[in-house]
C-alpha cells in the first residue's frame, strides 16, 4: 500500500514562508479589576513578519520615520 501525500497539505517550510511573506499580526489586551481597582493591565503586540513586509507595511502607517530620525 503506497502513502501519497494530499494535494491541500502544507509542509512546515510552505508554512512559514507565507508567514513571513505575508506577516501575522498578534494583538492582546488584558485588564484585571477586582471591586472597580485595576490590579493589572497587560497589552502586547506581536508582528511576525519578513523585513521587507514589515518595512513596506510599517512605511504606509509612519512608522519608518520614528526609526529614520537621528539620535
Amino acid at each position: 500500500m503506497a502513502v501519497e501525500k494530499a494535494i491541500g497539505s502544507s509542509s512546515l517550510v510552505e508554512v512559514v514562508d507565507r508567514i513571513l511573506d505575508k506577516g501575522i499580526v498578534i494583538d492582546a489586551w488584558v485588564r484585571v479589576s477586582l471591586v472597580g481597582i485595576e490590579l493589572l493591565a497587560i497589552e502586547a503586540r506581536v508582528v511576525v513578519a519578513g523585513v521587507d513586509t514589515y518595512l513596506k507595511y510599517a512605511e504606509a502607517i509612519g512608522l519608518t520615520a520614528t526609526a529614520a530620525a537621528p539620535a
